[in-house]
């Protein structure tokens, strides 16, 4: 059933705790509640922005170079239902002051024909490449994925009937809180398949990445070099704000895109 307006105020007005739940997720019993009934089924990806991506394997001029907004074309192309929402509940609930309150979160698949139609629009496949775009340009990272949170606030289902493309800032998106949540949980957002981030020889270790630029906190300073941790997802802010390009996003495998796409297509039905 749609969720009313009431309902949603509701929820920006609880999302600054978010930081405090996530805590007590650590705590086993309620950490597997929390679990089963806001994070079941889940499976999220982080999309490097495609102008951050190094391909360190030899391309022939009959290869065609793939790039991550390719996964994103290919599920807007897909679907029959495409939805855009009117606000950024994230941004809302904060109060952004940094990036755009109404480039919402694009829904696809049948699910959204039970949204609350005071909260966003169904569009063309056209409006919604268009939308995607539009957030690129204002430095929004994308995730896509089976999210059962957006089904809940939502009030939408089933689960395989929605696939969710956030547009995130890194202010005030959800998943800032994924340091603070037990890996159960955390391990549910993860990196796209065969993506790579490395820091080079040119870092000066001028601490520029590491201030509040990494959705995870998963850059920092040893020995006057960053160093990118184990929780990296491979956004790739801090490519883009390294003042002396030193750090560099690479594919490991050119495969990466149809993997997700492979991926994405057994947890979702767009049809």
């Amino acid at each position: 059933m749609a969720r009313p307006q009431w309902f949603v105020n509701l929820i920006k007005r609880f999302f600054p705790s978010r930081y405090s739940i996530a805590k007590l997720a650590h705590l086993p019993a309620i950490g597997n509640l929390i679990d089963s009934s806001l994070f079941s089924g889940d499976d999220i990806l982080y999309l490097p922005r495609d102008e951050t991506i190094q391909i360190n394997q030899p391309i022939t001029v009959h290869q065609e170079i793939v790039l991550p907004s390719q996964v994103l074309e290919h599920f807007i192309e897909e679907s029959n239902f495409h939805w855009i929402m009117n606000f950024c509940i994230c941004r809302e609930s904060s109060n952004c002051q940094d990036y755009p309150i109404d480039y919402g979160c694009l829904f696809l698949g049948q699910a959204v024909l039970d949204i609350n139609p005071k909260f966003g629009r169904l569009v063309s496949k056209a409006e919604a490449q268009s939308h995607v775009t539009r957030c690129q340009e204002a430095g929004l990272v994308h995730l896509v994925g089976r999210n059962k949170l957006d089904t809940l606030w939502l009030g939408v289902g089933p689960g395989h009937k929605l696939l969710t493309i956030c547009n995130c800032c890194p202010c005030c998106c959800l998943w800032r809180v994924l340091p603070e949540l037990p890996t159960m949980i955390s391990n549910k957002v993860q990196k796209m398949p065969g993506v790579s981030v490395t820091v080079t020889d040119l870092c000066a270790g001028c601490g520029t990445c590491i201030d509040d630029v990494c959705f995870v906190d998963a850059i920092s300073l040893i020995d006057s070099r960053a160093v990118i941790g184990e929780a990296c997802r491979g956004c790739g802010r801090c490519v883009q704000v390294c003042p002396n390009e030193a750090i560099e996003i690479s594919i490991i495998d050119l495969a990466f895109v149809q993997s997700t796409i492979d991926r994405i297509h057994s947890l979702v039905d767009l049809t």
